[in-house]
């Protein structure tokens, strides 16, 4: 999705992405298990045409994201 990028000057400057793509995975990163990492249905999908299948751990629950609604 689209964001918006920026460098926010105060005490310390610091680079900063803004943008619903950015507040999604964010609360989809806090609401994510420990080592473990979150892909689309579409790597999915390439994970397994390249014979990785293995790799995917389907999640079994879904999770609530603030805005979103539930995902998997």
């Amino acid at each position: 999705g689209q964001v918006t990028a920026g460098v926010i000057r105060g005490q310390r400057s610091r680079f900063q992405l803004f943008g619903d793509t950015m507040n999604t995975a964010a609360r989809m990163e806090s609401g994510g298990e420990r080592s473990r990492i979150q892909i689309s249905q579409v790597t999915a999908d390439l994970l397994q045409e390249a014979g990785l299948a293995g790799w995917i751990i389907p999640r079994t629950i879904k999770t609530f994201v603030k805005g979103k609604g539930d995902m998997q």
